[in-house]
């Protein structure tokens, strides 16, 4: 298990793109030390920053976290990457395979552009967890994004595939969402599915709902089933969610609206 140890905070915010098991692999100590990892005139490396152990293993621990890490695991094709604190912006960006996991909270737009692996946050995500970054044709791509605590608004913004699992999310969850499914075992904001052109959304509660949203009534769905056992394999507290009887609703009919939202009848 390779380390690196956050000394103290950052003194301005710090992209870590590069910083993966794989990268690491074929560097010694003194070279990872050297790494860019600063994105002002400073010219701060990965050294200055962090105490490095490296022994060539497929795992990577952060020993202390910051808001102004950004990026962590962003690229992570292989291996796991753990974090022991807080992160920055865009966790995981574009990660394609791996284990990511955080054990405090997340900037905004985590899981962005992820199209393979597992990101885990053990706090709550900042808005726009598995969503679009400004001028992308997509949120979340198909890598699983688990948030245990509460997301922030437009939770899957542009989500075209994949599954997030939140304890609950803020306003307009699922918006402009391509693809993919969403479950949240708690409540969710106003105006969920804004937008919505395909794809599932199930929550346990919402607030204020867009005219362009209307009833379908309680189908018990084989879908609905299905996902509900893939979720106890997970051993996901949103399983519970799906086994009573669900409300469906069909949206954004100003859109495709071939989009649906349950929630408990």
């Amino acid at each position: 298990m390779s380390t690196l140890r956050l000394r103290g905070a950052p003194p301005e915010r710090i992209d870590l793109l590069n910083v993966t098991p794989l990268a690491l692999k074929g560097l010694s100590e003194s070279e990872a030390g050297k790494l860019a990892v600063g994105t002002s005139r400073r010219g701060v490396s990965l050294g200055d920053l962090f105490d490095i152990t490296l022994d060539g293993s497929d795992t990577l621990v952060i020993e202390g976290g910051s808001d102004r890490l950004d990026r962590v695991g962003a690229a992570l094709s292989e291996g796991t990457i753990r974090v022991e604190g807080d992160v920055g912006q865009r966790l995981g960006e574009g990660m394609a395979g791996g284990s990511l996991t955080v054990t405090g909270s997340a900037g905004p737009f985590a899981a962005t552009g992820a199209t393979g692996g597992t990101v885990t946050i053990e706090g709550d995500a900042g808005d726009h967890a598995g969503g679009a970054v400004y001028a992308a044709k997509a949120g979340l791509d198909g890598a699983t994004l688990v948030i245990k605590g509460a997301a922030g608004a437009h939770l899957g913004d542009r989500m075209r595939r994949g599954i997030i699992l939140a304890g609950s999310a803020g306003a307009q969850t699922a918006s402009r969402m391509i693809a993919g499914t969403i479950v949240v075992s708690g409540a969710i904001g106003d105006h969920p599915g804004y937008g919505m052109r395909r794809g599932t959304l199930i929550a346990g509660g919402h607030g204020a709902l867009l005219p362009t949203f209307v009833e379908t009534g309680t189908p018990d769905l084989v879908y609905v089933r299905l996902l509900a056992q893939t979720l106890k394999r997970l051993g996901a507290a949103q399983a519970g969610l799906l086994g009573g009887t669900l409300r469906r609703y069909s949206g954004d009919l100003a859109t495709l609206g071939k989009g649906e939202m349950f929630v408990p009848a």
